[in-house]
């Protein structure tokens, strides 16, 4: 007969680099059920609405997450133009579509090294750090931050990027776009890493759809959903068809994540070809008095931003549901059943951000 037992999982972990807590309940070596335990690194961010500036709240939307700091800005941003009807020169919409591929471009970088090294892939660990520190490079030399960007402002964004940057930045994804290729598709083929997640952390379409998961989570079972159809930003211009894989397991999310990358670059190049020239802000005048939901397709999926405002200069409430919070439910559901050495390596190919989620 086996035995029931109960071990912690996290917040600190020689493998997973997110502050997450998990009592994983275990038949034997067998996971039977986790019940996680969230609010380590709450900041209280939200709260902060009532003593910012709507205008100075922008800096504070960006500090939600270091790693999806610049979507965090334009969602918010783009929810308060909403509520004014700011006119935002197109300009601007195509350059914060721009920095939004960027952004996920060194999401998903951040995330294969991590994996990589969970695998025991050491190098591979090392070449995508390497190739995402040329991301960080496009976001300094754009914006002048590398983390905390700044350049998101209501009305439209603070800097421009002229066509010898954007034709420099091309040129530096083609390289990228080359040896990306070898490197990933080393890594998929390997039989190692086949064994490891083909066939663990099984989700359903069914499950990913009831369990509300988001993301390339949700698409690596299926389900043909990604906010930026909707056509919000850019988007609408150009030609896009979300990455989709009907495997459902921890393999699927690691092909679909990988694929993604080169899409990102992909939609940089449309975007660089058809950006229209003209102005970058606007002048913004009076407060905002009403409310509003903007949804923007982060890296680890659909984030939705509330704005409620009254008038005054100081915001009612700012709410952010993030995708890591709406993927915790189906999380749960793809360990039960998984062995307890696979807990590490199924949690990161769900690519969880913690800080995103416990503002």
């Amino acid at each position: 007969m086996s035995t029931r037992s109960i071990v912690p999982f996290g917040p600190q972990h020689p493998v997973l680099p997110e502050p997450i807590h998990l009592d994983l309940v275990l038949e034997d070596e067998k996971v039977v059920e986790a019940i996680p335990s969230i609010g380590f690194v709450h900041r209280g961010l939200e709260k902060l609405v009532e003593k910012k500036d709507f205008n100075d709240y922008v800096y504070v939307a960006e500090r939600i997450c270091g790693i999806c700091s610049f979507m965090h800005g334009m969602g918010y941003c783009e929810a308060v133009e909403r509520i004014m009807e700011v006119e935002v020169p197109e300009r601007a919409v195509w350059l914060r579509s721009i920095w939004c591929e960027l952004s996920r471009i060194h999401s998903h970088l951040l995330w294969l090294g991590l994996l990589a090294d969970a695998l025991g892939f050491e190098s591979l660990f090392m070449h995508t750090w390497r190739m995402r520190e040329k991301i960080l490079d496009m976001f300094e030399y754009s914006t002048g931050g590398r983390v905390i960007f700044s350049v998101n402002k209501i009305g439209g964004v603070r800097r421009d990027m002229d066509s010898a940057m954007l034709d420099d930045f091309l040129r530096i994804l083609d390289g990228m776009s080359a040896e990306l290729k070898e490197l990933t598709d080393t890594f998929l083929g390997d039989k190692a890493v086949a064994g490891r997640l083909s066939g663990v952390g099984f989700l359903t379409k069914e499950q990913a759809h009831d369990l509300g998961a988001v993301g390339p989570f949700m698409r690596s079972s299926g389900i043909l959903r990604d906010t930026r159809t909707t056509g919000y930003g850019a988007y609408r211009h150009i030609d896009f068809e979300p990455i989709v894989s009907t495997a459902g397991d921890s393999y699927a999310r690691t092909d679909v994540r990988i694929r993604e990358i080169f899409q990102s670059i992909g939609l940089i190049r449309q975007f660089a070809a058809k950006i229209p020239e003209g102005d970058i802000n606007v002048t913004v005048k009076g407060f905002p008095q009403g409310e509003h939901f903007m949804r923007v397709e982060q890296p680890r999926g659909e984030a939705v931003y509330y704005v409620k405002a009254n008038g005054t200069k100081f915001l009612d409430r700012v709410r952010v549901r993030t995708p890591t919070f709406a993927n915790l439910p189906a999380m749960l559901e793809t360990l039960k059943g998984c062995q307890l050495a696979d807990v590490p390596v199924l949690i990161l190919t769900i690519d969880p951000c913690i800080s995103c989620t416990e503002r």
